[in-house]
């Protein structure tokens, strides 16, 4: 339905002339700090599914993104921590290091995206002056470094992008917001680099589609995505790839569902935190399994489809179009002799009747039969007289913006006439000599719609191929869904048991409403409706 009121193209169907990708993942090792950050984070998820904070002080979209700076860098959550010379940063500037050296004749360029960080005038730790500073100390021009960030106006950003292509600018940092659409500075780009992920597929789409275009001077560039081991950084990458299961279904139009589900959830869940925090291999096996069992749940659902439309046809249209095309058959079998019983000479005219009159002269007959369509009050049939035993009649077809004879024995047979009245006589005596080709077509057409009822039968019955395969990934899938709930229940228990000893417990509104119960309440005096502030109380 969405393909019937939306022309969607993608970039695979259009074939561009553009550069050959190659996508390079690179897996950075956590250290002992970010290791023991990231089982923090399962203790705070921990309170927030007890319900022993309110959610202004935490919650878990905030839990989420603090994870995701752990797996960047650990002085985004304190800048005095150390400087891990293994991180994924760092691993990133050798890379960007190493490909602007290589690049050098030809002045080739590299994009950096980092929506976790954004640079600042002040001494606060951030992504993009740790970057340029590590640059410039290793050898890279200041001026080759820039931040998208510093282009505030669109006449600055013109000028900047400008550099980019020209090679002046080698090194252009940025958000996807604000380096995404709109950011042509494709000539020279020879790698992007993802520092973090985004939470949609656009957001990587549209990072990917600054090198990924058409007028780069490179035949094949780079993607480097870096991830951060024992982090969040793997299941936001797998949850990214999720939600462009489900976008391509829609836009490619693969999915026979109805409807998916919402797959724009920016906030990870208690048990998936606990998992991931806890380093759990299940909750990867189980990510995959969801993959999968959500890949054949709608095969299943296609085929399923297909079977209640095949079912559909076998009930009503093919025992319906059958019927007709037999009747249809009949019909212009027995108009077939009805013509050879009223023969046409080859030289002579049998005669033809319009509105009362017998006319036995070809020419004075077609005169006559266009002047009856002059005659006609509307565009609606009227019968105006008899052919070689058939009804005439005559209408005007406001589609072909034509006047049309009809023939009717058991069926209407529609000629066009022309201005011609002689013509016109002929393309009558040649609709009524087809009748051989129209029962051959009719029977061919009979032959072919029981073979399909045939095919449909044996299709209907059917079952789904993978349907075992299916069941078993289903079965383990609820399995380990059940095995990731005993776990968090039992997690549950324990954080009970604990804050029953170290932590006080949270009043009971119930016995506070109790007590007010027994309490009679003093009556106030009344002041205003308004305070001195102005505000209602």
């Amino acid at each position: 339905m969405f393909k019937e009121v939306a022309d969607i193209k993608t970039s695979d169907q259009l074939h561009l002339p553009v550069p050959d990708a190659k996508f390079e993942t690179v897996v950075a090792k956590p250290s002992e700090i970010q290791k023991e950050m990231v089982r923090e984070l399962s203790k705070r998820a921990a309170r927030i599914h007890s319900g022993a904070v309110e959610a202004f002080e935490d919650n878990m979209l905030c839990v989420t993104n603090d994870g995701r700076k752990i797996g960047l860098d650990v002085r985004l959550m304190n800048p005095m921590l150390p400087d891990d010379p293994s991180s994924k940063l760092n691993i990133c500037v050798q890379n960007v290091l190493q490909i602007w050296e290589d690049g050098k004749e030809q002045k080739l360029t590299q994009l950096l995206f980092c929506d976790l960080s954004t640079p600042k005038n002040d001494d606060n730790f951030n992504v993009y002056d740790d970057i340029r500073r590590k640059l410039v100390a290793a050898g890279v021009p200041e001026s080759e470094v820039e931040f998208i960030h510093s282009a505030d106006t669109e006449a600055k950003k013109a000028a900047l992008f400008s550099k980019v292509r020209s090679g002046d600018v080698r090194i252009l940092l940025g958000s996807t917001a604000k380096m995404g659409a709109g950011t042509n500075v494709q000539q020279r780009l020879v790698a992007v680099h993802h520092l973090d992920v985004g939470w949609k597929p656009s957001d990587m789409t549209q990072r990917n589609g600054r090198i990924v275009r058409q007028g780069n001077m490179n035949k094949e560039v780079k993607v480097f995505n870096y991830v951060t081991e024992g982090t969040f950084d793997s299941y936001l990458f797998q949850t990214l790839e999720n939600k462009q299961r489900f976008i391509s279904q829609i836009m490619t139009s693969k999915s026979p569902v109805r409807s998916c589900d919402d797959v724009d959830e920016q906030a990870l869940s208690y048990a998936e935190i606990k998992a991931l925090c806890a380093g759990n291999p299940l909750i990867k096996e189980k990510m995959d399994l969801d993959v999968q069992v959500a890949k054949l749940k709608v095969l299943k659902a296609d085929h399923q489809s297909q079977k209640f439309r095949l079912e559909d046809k076998l009930l009503t249209k093919f025992p319906a179009d059958i019927q007709e095309t037999t009747a249809y058959i009949a019909g212009v079998k027995s108009d077939a002799e009805l013509a050879a019983a009223h023969p046409q000479a080859q030289e002579g005219f049998c005669g033809m009747t319009i509105k009362g009159v017998a006319y036995d002269e070809k020419k004075t007959a077609g005169e006559r039969l266009l002047l009856a369509c002059s005659e006609l009050p509307n565009s609606e049939e009227k019968v105006i007289g008899s052919y070689r035993g058939f009804e005439l009649s005559l209408r005007f077809d406001t589609y072909h913006s034509e006047y049309q004879a009809l023939l009717k024995g058991q069926r209407k047979y529609p000629v066009a006439l022309g201005k011609d009245p002689l013509g016109c006589i002929i393309r009558l005596d040649h609709s009524l000599n087809d009748f051989p080709e129209r029962i051959a077509s009719a029977e061919n057409e009979l032959a072919t719609l029981k073979q399909q009822q045939a095919a449909a039968q044996i299709e209907v019955e059917k079952p789904f191929p993978q349907e075992e395969e299916l069941a078993e990934k289903s079965a383990r899938l609820a399995e380990l869904n059940a095995q990731l709930d005993v776990d968090e229940k039992s997690h549950e228990s324990e954080q009970s048991e604990k804050e029953q000893e170290d932590e006080p417990r949270r009043p009971s509104v119930l016995a506070v409403l109790e007590e007010k119960a027994d309490k009679v309440e003093p009556i106030k005096p009344f002041k205003s409706f308004l305070d001195k502030d102005g505000d209602a109380r």
